[in-house]
């Protein structure tokens, strides 16, 4: 209805009276008039609306056509749901309730059309939208496999042969202080050890932490914070990175392995070093495999060795151990005329190297997946 139309149709409701009283009459009747048109106007806009998404909703047969019917009716922007719902500004005041009620009712049923078209369409492909040339016969596309890296391989069968003898694996943290790096340890300021040039200090978490902070150059630190925390005896492995700032080469890496391992109780000697080795050395090479000392000096260590391991008719050097110092045992609150104990410490990249063939160390780091498919 126009807006002609509209005003000639109020004006024959309006009962003859006063001609000045005729202005006010006609307004008034206008405003109910149209009124009530606003809420005809929006009752008939829910109505459709109820029946046009539910003949949407019942047609649509995929994923995409359901999405496509849901943006229409129920998009937050531009809706049809929401274009109705702006009707409501025109509803007078006392007939809003009415239409209030109804639109709650039609927005329910174009929800629960759109959750049954939904649930419909979800069973009839399984929940996911097929292309219609697919043919579920045809064999699928095999999926790689990972595997765990052999550094990461040789880590795990080094803690179930050490396991096996008694020692429990335990952990650290990988930034270390310099009491745990270096003092607890027995080593003194001016060894060369210490030399910045030497290590990876940390200048930003040192001015946070208010105190000279490093990237552990040993897993040696595990053991004194265990000790520091468990009295003897004491039966423990560490391994984990260490950081060394060396030149990478075909034998040395700036970030490596290590596995230290630490024995404390009362008359621990060097013969009980040894025999562990043997032990682990014939588990982990074969029994052909055979070790060796030679005198060496660590501070954490009194007396030091190397030890080298011959297999296949080859020596080779694969770390360093000892009885552990009295000044250690000390530092962390034993008595050494009480208990003795021995460390050692190997690489772990050796092992691992040693066991597979591998000539150069930085073969583990190149992330190459034709070297590392090989373990």
């Amino acid at each position: 209805m126009t807006a002609i139309e509209l005003a000639r149709a109020v004006a024959r409701t309006i009962p003859r009276g006063p001609c000045f009283a005729w202005p006010v009459l006609f307004v008034r009747e206008f405003i109910r008039v149209r009124s009530l048109m606003a809420l005809a106007e929006l009752l008939q806009a829910l109505d459709a609306l109820a029946a046009d998404a539910g003949r949407s909703f019942d047609g649509c047969q995929t994923s995409a056509e359901l999405e496509e019917a849901r943006i229409q009716f129920l998009g937050a922007k531009s809706g049809r749901l929401k274009a109705v719902q702006q009707l409501m500004g025109a509803v007078p005041a006392t007939e809003r309730p009415t239409a209030g009620k109804r639109l709650n009712e039609v927005k329910q049923l174009v929800q629960d059309a759109f959750q049954a078209a939904q649930t419909r369409v979800a069973s009839d492909t399984g929940g996911v939208t097929r292309d219609p040339q697919f043919d579920p016969t045809l064999p699928g596309a095999p999926h790689r496999l990972g595997r765990l890296h052999p550094l990461s391989q040789t880590i795990d069968e080094l803690k179930d042969i050490m396991g096996r003898l008694g020692f429990t694996a335990v952990e650290g943290p990988e930034i270390e202080d310099e009491r745990h790096n270096f003092e607890a340890l027995n080593i003194p300021r001016e060894h060369p050890a210490r030399d910045p040039l030497e290590n990876f200090y940390l200048a930003t978490a040192a001015s946070q932490a208010g105190q000279p902070l490093l990237l552990r150059s040993q897993t040696s630190t595990v053991q004194i914070r265990v000790m520091e925390h468990t009295p003897p005896p004491v039966r423990v492995i560490s391994l984990g990175r260490v950081y060394r700032p060396d030149t990478a080469d075909a034998t040395h890496y700036p970030m490596f392995h290590q596995m230290e391992g630490l024995l404390v109780d009362r008359h621990v000697t060097m013969a009980d070093l040894k025999s562990v080795l043997r032990l682990f050395a014939t588990s982990y090479l074969g029994t052909e495999v055979h070790i060796r000392f030679r005198p060496s000096f660590f501070p954490f260590t009194e007396p030091s060795v190397e030890v080298d391991m011959k297999w296949e008719d080859r020596w080779i050097e694969f770390g360093g151990a000892g009885m552990v110092d009295p000044f250690v045992l000390q530092s962390v609150g034993y008595d050494p005329e009480e208990v003795t104990g021995f460390a050692f410490g190997l690489g772990v990249e050796r092992l691992c190297m040693r066991r597979h063939g591998v000539t150069d160390i930085r073969e583990f780091y190149k992330n190459d997946i034709r070297f590392l498919e090989q373990f």
